[in-house]
């Protein structure tokens, strides 16, 4: 194993490594045929400086430590994001050239690359590039590799770091002026509550007393009816609901690539979607075969909207069965805005 490591870093040798320690040797060589000491002193620097490079970069290449962020993580299509990068040589030894490679799909543009100069023992180097796709989706960005060499170019070897990051391209979202819906407790898009009666009428919702209770809220009327302590019911607050329904069937659109009708139909979902989550809506969002686009049992926040909707791609459905029978079982209710 060890053999195979230092035959390995050996590998990583320069052309002008390999020719000085080729140098080196020819002349140790020599210099034992023709008993020369200091022609074999000379040799022995020769060999050595190679080899002292090399076990100086592979120490070091072990002792980086690489650390990516996107800022931010979640960006509209066709508006940049920010990927930076820092790295931290956490060695006693200083490092040597370091040429960096950031992997990126051909989507968000040509891979960066970077060089620096040196990082000092404990140093710490950042560098940023920006990245854009016209395109919703969720991109892979990394992972990194570097490249280092010592500062004579005798060697020079690779490092690749595994970790990678995800960027999250959605739809563009346009702003929608505020409508007043109908539907099941829609209050303008605001949460509404069932207000409960605290005038002591008898149609007041009550419960029995329990130890803690405020006393104030004792309804006297219900207690005389019942017999037993009995307090008004807290308010309940009450959420509105939407559903959303993307007719995602290949079959219902027309073009190719962002400008494509079911791209704007992504777009006008994703734009309804975040108006209704940012006034107060829970919303469920259905696909053409009545499968919901979210995971499920999970409340639909206007991150998880946006991130299931990069991703949703057309369908080979024929027809909205699926989203009928599913809208007709119930279980839904509230506000239903269809993109067709």
């Amino acid at each position: 194993m060890i053999l195979a490591g230092a035959r390995a870093n050996l590998g990583g040798l320069t052309t002008r490594g390999r020719c000085l320690l080729a140098a080196g040797l020819a002349l140790s060589v020599c210099a034992v045929a023709v008993g020369q000491r200091d022609l074999l002193r000379a040799a022995v620097f020769l060999i050595a400086l190679p080899i002292a490079a090399v076990a100086i970069v592979a120490r070091t290449r072990y002792r980086l430590a690489c650390a990516r962020r996107l800022d931010p993580p979640r960006t509209e299509a066709g508006r940049p994001s920010t990927v930076r990068l820092r790295l931290d040589n956490v060695s006693r030894l200083p490092s040597g050239v370091l040429l960096m490679e950031d992997a990126l799909p051909y989507t968000l543009g040509g891979r960066p690359r970077f060089v620096l100069d040196r990082i000092e023992p404990q140093g710490v180097r950042e560098v940023s590039y920006p990245v854009r796709s016209e395109v919703r989706g969720r991109f892979r960005v990394g992972p990194l590799s570097v490249r280092l060499t010592d500062p004579f170019g005798l060697c020079e070897l690779s490092r690749s770091f595994a970790t990678t990051d995800d960027l999250v391209v959605t739809p563009p979202v346009s702003e929608l002026p505020p409508v007043r819906l109908g539907g099941d407790w829609a209050g303008g898009g605001e949460t509404a509550s069932r207000a409960v009666s605290t005038s002591g009428t008898d149609d007041t919702a009550t419960r029995e007393y329990r130890h803690g209770d405020d006393l104030r809220k004792v309804h006297w009327r219900s207690t005389a009816r019942v017999g037993e302590l009995m307090v008004r019911q807290e308010e309940q607050p009450l959420q509105s609901r939407a559903t959303l329904l993307l007719d995602s069937r290949a079959q219902a659109h027309r073009g190719d690539g962002p400008g494509s009708s079911f791209e704007w139909a992504v777009s006008a979902v994703a734009s309804v979607g975040v108006s209704l989550t940012r006034s107060g809506f829970a919303l469920s969002l259905l696909r053409d075969s009545g499968a919901p686009l979210t995971p499920p049992n999970l409340p639909v926040t206007e991150g998880l909207l946006l991130d299931s909707l990069a991703t949703v791609e057309a369908t080979s459905g024929t027809n909205l069965d699926g989203a009928a029978t599913r809208l007709r079982g119930g279980g839904l209710g509230g506000v239903l805005v269809a993109v067709l």
